[in-house]
């Protein structure tokens, strides 16, 4: 077989250093742009991105070569770099992430789910909305 075909989506959380609530909407705009940006370098296909104040979400579709621990490393190091000098700017992330697969049955859906976080987290903490993902409540969305 000459070409390999991935359909591994992952979708992949993590929050701000000690989940300080530092992503305002303007930064957070910032800061998309620039995931973006180093997902179009590194040939990262991030379907979608959204968060609040402490935390990210992606959606993410993995090539065959590549693996989640090095595709989040490559992110959050990279976005880290490009604020690190800037003091009005500074974004620190907490060490570690949460991945979870998506089946593609449920794309629609996760995809969903990320693009509004703003209402979803007017009812429901980070920990707590973790703590239902993890569980595999499908309620969670």
């Amino acid at each position: 077989m000459p070409h390999s075909y991935s359909s591994i989506w992952i979708h992949a959380i993590w929050s701000t250093k000690n989940r300080e609530a530092i992503l305002t909407q303007p930064l957070r705009n910032e800061v998309y742009k620039v995931i973006n940006e180093i997902a179009v370098d590194h040939e990262i296909y991030l379907d979608c991105i959204n968060g609040v104040e402490d935390h990210v979400h992606l959606l993410i579709r993995l090539r065959t070569d590549q693996c989640v621990s090095d595709v989040v490393k490559i992110i959050k190091g990279n976005s880290w770099e490009h604020f690190k000098k800037d003091v009005e700017k500074y974004v620190s992330w907490q060490d570690g992430f949460a991945a979870f697969s998506v089946s593609a049955d449920n794309l629609k859906r996760v995809r969903s789910y990320i693009y509004n976080q703003e209402k979803h987290h007017k009812n429901k903490s980070f920990a707590e909305e973790l703590k239902e993902i993890k569980a595999g409540i499908k309620s969670f969305m």
